[in-house]
């Protein structure tokens, strides 16, 4: 009897995650909870911290959490996630060097939508910085599948 062996295509799996999707940099200063709290009212949305969806980062033996919150558009299939992204100096992305949250956008209308938000991040004084990040410029995006 022979053993068959499946493995599982990750770039398949991205590519579909990432499908009809924009990434926002964000730096801020603020505790995740706390910049939730002004998105959701600057916005007029309701992100959530989803526990079964929060990420492992582990270095050197240590296992630290990262919340991911997400705001899912009623009857749609539309959704933000927001992304901590460090922890302990370290980062789930280091490659974005000191961008501290990520914000997904998978909308319809992403392309517009992502231009829009990161305007009006750009009012926010507690925002220090905010930017599009193209996802073939990030080399370790996986991290982001949940």
């Amino acid at each position: 009897m022979s053993v068959i062996k499946y493995k599982l295509d990750e770039a398949i799996m991205e590519d579909a995650f990432f499908e009809d999707t924009a990434l926002i940099g964000i730096v801020s200063g603020l505790p995740a909870y706390r910049l939730c709290w002004m998105l959701n009212n600057y916005f007029d949305i309701a992100f959530a911290c989803q526990p079964d969806m929060t990420l492992e980062l582990s270095v050197k033996g240590n296992n630290n959490y990262l919340p991911v919150y997400q705001y899912q558009f009623p009857n749609s299939y539309d959704r933000y996630l927001l992304y901590k992204l460090k922890v302990d100096n370290m980062s789930l992305l280091p490659e974005t060097g000191r961008m501290d949250y990520m914000w997904l956008v998978q909308t319809a209308t992403y392309e517009e939508d992502v231009v829009e938000i990161v305007n009006n991040l750009k009012k926010i004084p507690d925002i220090t910085l905010s930017q599009i990040l193209e996802r073939s410029q990030l080399k370790n995006v996986k991290n982001l599948l949940v």
